[in-house]
């Protein structure tokens, strides 16, 4: 990566304002989950081992934006990062920024921790994903104003500004490019953590310098979010296995009953073209495990059926990868030195469909273990990993679903970008 880290600036004595991605799943007031919290970890002992103030700061869910919100508040995961560091964080004010903010501040240390209240409180946060809304793809002026009067209450507060928040790298958030130019143009440092450049360095690799044979898995419910990555894909992956509803749409191009399994009808025509440009490369799925009803709001489905056949009967919808699929991916997820997975296999968070996607994760830790690299690419396939306590056995989980996804798209990232260069 050419852009400076944490590593590559002195800090000491200064306040470093360090956005983090904190978007932890939160039940009774407790962290349930804190991977992201420890995976920020390296990047924060490095800050407070060099005598700096280190004010931290993140979203978490999605709140109105309009002021304080209880169940969207930062404080469980202040606490679990206390409990993680063994001393103190402070939490900010319920207004984000302001006077409060800027008093706790001048009060703190060398040494001291702060985390900000929730980001996304405050309107000014997001306001940049609002110009694709307007006419001309802009802000206007009132949107604008917000949005720089954000920026500039947290940037008054430090010297020096750190992106460690992998996970919203695709987004040109306030705190994640705004803030970044505004601590450049005080003459300060605006670098990377060390968390960021982990990940870039395994996603880069897996793009730019793959040992074959390449294997890329893809799942999910919907083929149109994931046609620009195939595309991207093709040319470089030895083979491409697609499992999870996004498999159905693909079958249907080629002419297999699909029953009442999930259809996007206005991408088969699309689906036709793909799958004659990619030749034998996408491998899909020729048997399954299906049943007669599914909400999935409610998260509620009939008796699993195994479909022995490619053709899903018409009073069925398919769930899940069938035996043989498993084996077929399997083996070929086994023999592979490279591996990128986005995407379950079936719908995972209901045990009686989860066997296809637990299957892919053995195979991977398997393929990892053989001294293949294996890059999961977050969302629902690093919370497959962790469920079954593979997390450890793979050579890179990612922190950003979204953000990993475009990166192997090839999209550009504003936000790492915007970082200085080495």
């Amino acid at each position: 990566m050419a852009k400076k880290t944490i590593a590559d600036v002195n800090v000491a004595g200064k306040t470093v304002l360090m956005r983090v991605d904190f978007n932890v799943p939160i039940k009774g007031g407790k962290v349930t989950n804190d991977r992201r919290i420890v995976q920020a970890l390296p990047s924060i002992k490095r800050i407070l081992d060099q005598n700096a103030k280190l004010v931290l700061m993140s979203h978490l869910g999605r709140p109105a934006e309009k002021g304080f919100e209880a169940e969207f508040s930062a404080k469980p995961a202040a606490d679990r990062l206390a409990e993680l560091l063994n001393k103190p964080v402070q939490l900010g004010p319920p207004e984000v920024v302001g006077a409060a903010l800027e008093q706790m501040v001048a009060n703190m240390k060398p040494g001291d921790v702060l985390l900000m209240e929730n980001l996304r409180f405050c309107a000014g946060e997001t306001m940049p994903d609002k110009a694709k809304k307007n006419p001309d793809k802009k802000l206007t002026p009132e949107q604008q104003q917000i949005h720089d009067d954000f920026v500039a209450a947290i940037a008054k507060l430090g010297e020096a500004y750190v992106n460690d928040a992998f996970g919203t790298c695709h987004r040109k958030h306030a705190s994640m490019y705004g803030l970044a130019k505004a601590i450049q143009k005080k003459g300060g440092p605006a670098v990377a953590g060390f968390l960021v450049e982990k990940e870039i360095k395994y996603l880069e690799e897996a793009l730019k310098t793959p040992k074959a044979p390449f294997v890329a898995v893809l799942g999910g419910a919907k083929v149109s979010d994931k046609i620009k990555l195939i595309s991207k894909l093709l040319s470089k992956v030895d083979r491409i296995l697609i499992g999870g509803a996004m498999a159905y749409t693909l079958l249907k191009a080629k002419g297999v009953q699909i029953g009442k399994s999930l259809l996007e009808a206005e991408q088969v025509e699309e689906m036709k073209k793909l799958l004659a440009e990619a030749g034998d490369k996408i491998m899909l799925p020729c048997d399954h495990v299906a049943t007669d009803s599914f909400d999935a709001k409610a998260k509620m489905a009939g008796e699993p059926i195994a479909i022995a056949d490619i053709n899903i009967p018409e009073n069925l919808l398919g769930m899940d990868i069938g035996q043989k699929t498993i084996k077929a991916f399997s083996d070929v997820v086994a023999a592979a030195k490279t591996i990128v997975w986005n995407g379950p296999m079936g719908v995972f968070e209901l045990p009686a469909y989860a066997a296809g996607t637990k299957a892919i994760a053995a195979a991977v830790a398997k393929a990892t273990d053989g001294g293949g690299i294996s890059v999961i690419g977050g969302g629902d396939s690093a919370a497959a990993v962790e469920e079954m306590g593979l997390e450890n056995k793979m050579t890179h989980v990612s922190t950003g679903g979204g953000a990993s996804l475009k990166y192997l798209e090839g999209n550009p990232m504003p936000p790492i970008e915007v970082l200085d260069e080495k």
